[in-house]
């Protein structure tokens, strides 16, 4: 896919209000300023009617990308348009993480609502892999936030597959925890760490949708709770999130458990 806008198409989208950028309290930036490194483009709202489990859903999704991402392909657009090389526009294929929101309800009515942050993955969330509750969790949370009586988000980070080291690295890890490792002595075999995923755009995005109000956070994870109040989010209540335990993923969830997800036996059960 293109990672690229033609030049008049975002003059358009931003006159109309459908791109802009915020910095990293998730304020909106005005369209000359640059707002630093972390300034992140946010494109929508763009009406998503989804179909999870059997049930319709009307969602709103923005697409959210960091602008250092989006100059680095400007450049290059420029460069072969320069050059007048069309058929080499292809380079601009990119691997970059392109963040999703999926609103549910009204945001301006918001006072406590019902927050996932959620790690992509490919194998669980498209394939229906069972090596992980991944589908599951994200399936349960969207449903949990539409059922929820405030309504909430799904902020949908797509640089985290694999807790942050990619796909490519992910399958090599699987094959390892094939051979006897967990899936943290996995990375550890790979020279990678246990978790290295980045949750300051998540952050942001979520200041920018609800400027820093309390909130229901859907996770078993402690680090997740911890890097948010880092990261200035420190209003939050974790609501525990167990779903699609199998048998094929029983051992991975131990492995969880054991480095500190808050998982009691009669959950994995």
């Amino acid at each position: 896919m293109f990672t690229y806008l033609d030049p008049t198409v975002r003059k358009r989208l931003v006159a109309e209000g459908k791109l802009i950028r915020i910095n990293r309290e998730g304020h909106k930036l005005d369209p000359d300023e640059q707002g630093g490194g972390q300034a992140i483009s946010v494109l929508g709202p763009i009406p998503l009617p989804l179909t999870i489990g059997g049930r319709h859903l009307d969602a709103t999704w923005y697409a959210c990308v960091r602008n250092t991402e989006l100059s680095k392909v400007q450049e290059l657009a420029d460069q072969l348009r320069a050059q007048h090389t069309q058929s080499l526009f292809a380079n601009l294929a990119s691997s970059m993480a392109v963040n999703c929101v999926l609103i549910i309800g009204d945001p301006g009515a918001w006072t406590n609502p019902l927050i996932r942050v959620h790690s992509s993955c490919l194998t669980g969330d498209v394939f229906g892999s069972e090596r992980c509750e991944c589908g599951p969790q994200l399936h349960h949370a969207v449903a949990a936030i539409a059922d929820d009586e405030q309504g909430g988000m799904v902020v949908y980070m797509s640089g985290h597959e694999g807790r942050g080291i990619g796909l490519w690295a992910k399958a090599a890890t699987y094959l390892l925890q094939d051979a006897g490792e967990n899936t943290y002595e996995a990375n550890r075999s790979l020279g990678l760490p246990d978790d290295s995923r980045d949750f300051t755009d998540a952050a942001t995005l979520i200041r920018h949708f609800h400027d820093r109000k309390p909130f229901r956070l859907l996770t078993n994870n402690p680090k997740k709770l911890d890097d948010l109040a880092a990261l200035g989010l420190t209003d939050v209540t974790p609501v525990k999130h167990v779903i699609g335990v199998t048998a094929a993923n029983r051992r991975y969830l131990e492995a969880k458990k054991g480095w500190g997800h808050r998982l009691d036996p009669e959950d994995l059960d």
